[in-house]
């Protein structure tokens, strides 16, 4: 679902589960009397979302409430969201847990939580990757929600693969070296990781020596994603393919590959 958010149940203790909540009925239902601050996802880094599996990125948040509502009444977390309000988003995703909270003072919480994503569980299209906002929402035990959004921005991006071949291995000094590769990008309505076509890519190399790759030539991946190119043999070393990023895929290094020059 691609609208999750965290919502409150009442069943001995206050929880978030992770619930689809109309956003009508949340904008025009009063929930607690609070307001949220220091929203940080992430620390505001990009988000890199693989095909399957959970991502779970951690998540700081302050809450400041009247002295006389009593904390354990509500429950709170963080929530990230596109569109242009947080109470009318075309997408939004929040935590499996609500968050957890000290009081910092009688009127104020600090809080850790997390926002958990599930691309297989079709939390995401393909076209969701890119920029979202940060929010939060606070829920009384009727489902009452008070939503709060513009904590600012972060990207969620598809993640990337990057493989590398660099062959012959051994090979004579000064004879030529083919190296291959390819780079895919994960496809989050699939479940699979499909060619990125037509992206510039570095083939970086290292001597054994070294700790420090340096870039040797920039290509562009086929219409399939594939990589190949030539290189001149000198010496004991690792090349590799790096990837910077685009706006909807996250950067991505392939491990060095080993070739000894004889």
């Amino acid at each position: 679902m691609r609208i999750r958010a965290t919502v409150a149940a009442l069943t001995g203790a206050l929880a978030l589960s992770a619930l689809a909540v109309p956003a009508a009925h949340a904008a025009g239902t009063a929930g607690p009397a609070v307001t949220f601050s220091n929203v940080k996802v992430n620390q505001g880094k990009n988000i890199a979302v693989s095909a399957t599996g959970k991502v779970s990125v951690a998540a700081t948040y302050t809450v400041t409430h009247s002295a006389s509502l009593d904390p354990s009444t509500f429950a709170s977390g963080p929530v990230i969201y596109r569109g242009t309000k947080i109470t009318a988003p075309s997408a939004l995703l929040g935590g499996d847990n609500p968050g957890t909270c000290t009081a910092a003072s009688s009127t104020v919480l600090n809080c850790k939580a997390t926002v958990d994503i599930r691309p297989a569980d079709g939390d995401l299209l393909n076209s969701d990757a890119g920029t979202w906002t940060v929010g939060a929402v606070a829920v009384d035990k009727d489902y009452h929600a008070t939503w709060q959004g513009d904590f600012g921005h972060l990207k969620v991006l598809r993640g990337g693969k990057l493989t590398v071949d660099a062959s012959p291995e051994p090979v004579a000094k000064g004879r030529t070296i083919t190296v291959t590769g390819k780079l895919t990008r994960a496809d989050w309505q699939t479940g699979k990781y499909t060619g990125y076509a037509g992206q510039s890519v570095q083939l970086q190399f290292r001597k054994k020596s070294s700790t420090t790759y340096t870039t040797v030539k920039t290509i562009k991946t086929s219409s399939t994603g594939s990589l190949k190119t030539t290189v001149k043999a000198s010496a004991d070393g690792y090349f590799r393919y790096t990837f910077a990023g685009s706006a909807t895929v996250a950067g991505v290094s392939a491990a060095g590959d080993f070739v000894d020059v004889r």
